[in-house]
């Protein structure tokens, strides 16, 4: 094929696609990161030990969403190209596997939260008090995360299958039904007891369940995708094989970044409730503003994917490169939300005026990492494994996070006795450091390949 593009796409077209997908998705990561923020306000107001326990604490959820992200994310790239071939009984089959993947993984992390969250804190946090804080979040919590991998299978297939809008409607509703439980439960209003750090464990059960409700409910109508129930136990072998083919790849980078950007948090919380502090707050704004780049990258992958399981590879590969063009300009206005916010976020919340001086630094550095996190998301979250190139991803992980960025934060943490706000300058490094092996690694077009049988 020709490293060129080749055909001339309808802008129309191509941009009433994209905000079709992208715009309800980045919505729902919109709401999906403003439950966080709600946390960190509200027990921002009460205490700032509250704030950041909870912060820490909610790191476990992250590593469990990277085992469930593969699932998921090899559930739609595969999802993506047969629906994009009609093949409504094959995306029924991974919906079937998806089931199985993430059922596993909930049940393991649910049990671990139950059983041993002192544990699971002491890799976060070396702080007596933050410690048994975020211990009695987890065991609260873990409810939710018993529910979470099957919701998430089902907001994955509506949103391969034309249904975005109806998985971001029952995100959305979760969400502010979570918000309002948090206000309630964490201050104690309307005469419920004062829970603080409980209050915001139960209010995101609570809404956890509902969601899960909402999936059941609404996928029973007859347009919707929904598990292959009589089939369950008899996929098709290779489809399985397909299956692990995405999934394995994908499980290696998200554990890789998963359990790297834990490691940042993890390194930032032994440092001091200062930096912890500021870190937590820094991370709910960095979470916030990537909320448009999430939308375009996962609109990429399902847009790319479709036309390439349909066969249209010239097509496929030309939305790849308007797609990458347009990750750049959304990286550069997320930059310059976040200085424009940084005055607001330093004076919005309870903090030490050493901990609001970090969070000044790590705003503006944050500034710069958002170029690489919106150009990385959208072409390697997006195009790359839309087209089923998902080995990339883990390799430029293992390189630029493991063997750079995180031995930076290590020895300037531990060892060389650095300021915080170099250390967390270290944690930023690989997401804008490997924007040219990235563009390397596209114009190669190994992407462009139909993943159908």
């Amino acid at each position: 094929m020709s490293k060129e593009q080749t055909i001339k796409i309808d802008n129309k077209e191509f941009f009433g696609h994209l905000a079709h997908i992208a715009v309800p998705i980045a919505l729902q990561s919109l709401m999906l990161a403003m439950v966080a923020a709600a946390d960190a306000l509200m027990l921002g107001r009460v205490e700032q030990n509250q704030m950041t326990a909870v912060s820490l604490a909610t790191q476990i959820q992250f590593v469990q969403n990277m085992f469930l992200s593969a699932a998921t994310a090899a559930g739609a790239i595969l999802g993506a190209q047969y629906w994009g071939k009609g093949d409504k009984k094959t995306i029924e089959n991974i919906f079937n596997l998806m089931l199985w993947f993430c059922g596993i993984i909930s049940i393991i992390f649910f049990l671990a939260c139950e059983f041993a969250p002192e544990v699971l804190m002491l890799f976060f946090a070396s702080d007596s008090e933050l410690i048994r804080i975020g211990s009695s979040y987890l065991r609260i919590a873990g409810f939710s995360y018993l529910l979470t991998g099957i919701s998430e299978c089902y907001l994955a297939i509506m949103k391969v299958s034309e249904h975005v809008r109806t998985g971001a409607f029952i995100s959305s509703s979760a969400v502010v039904i979570n918000i309002i439980l948090n206000a309630v439960l964490i201050f104690g209003l309307f005469g419920v007891p004062r829970m603080e750090a409980r209050g915001a464990a139960l209010a995101t059960t609570i809404s956890r369940i509902i969601q899960l409700i909402l999936c059941l409910c609404l996928a029973s109508g007859s347009k919707y995708i929904r598990p292959a129930f009589r089939r369950f136990f008899t996929v098709p072998r290779i489809l399985i094989g397909d299956f692990f083919r995405q999934c394995l790849p994908l499980m290696g980078g998200g554990l890789c970044w998963g359990v790297g950007f834990t490691s940042y948090t993890a390194i930032m919380g032994h440092m001091g409730v200062d930096a912890a502090a500021a870190n937590s707050v820094s991370a709910v704004v960095r979470d916030l503003v990537c909320c448009a780049c999430n939308g375009i990258g996962t609109a990429a992958g399902i847009m790319v994917g479709n036309e390439l399981g349909a066969g249209r590879l010239d097509k496929g590969k030309a939305y790849g490169i308007k797609l990458k063009n347009i990750s750049f300009v959304v990286g550069f206005i997320s930059t310059a939300i976040v200085l424009a916010v940084t005055p607001f976020v330093v004076n919005g919340v309870i903090l030490t005026d050493t901990a609001r001086g970090y969070l000044t630094g790590m705003m503006v550095i944050m500034s710069i990492y958002m170029i690489g996190r919106c150009v990385n998301t959208v072409m390697i979250n997006g195009v790359l494994d839309g087209g089923g190139d998902t080995l990339f991803d883990m390799y430029s992980l293992i390189v630029s996070m493991w063997m750079i960025a995180i031995p930076l934060a290590v020895a300037g943490a531990f060892f060389l006795h650095w300021s915080p706000l170099a250390v967390y300058a270290c944690t930023c490094v690989d997401e804008v450091g490997k924007i040219p092996w990235v563009l390397v690694r596209f114009h190669k077009y190994k992407w462009v390949q139909d993943l159908t049988r």
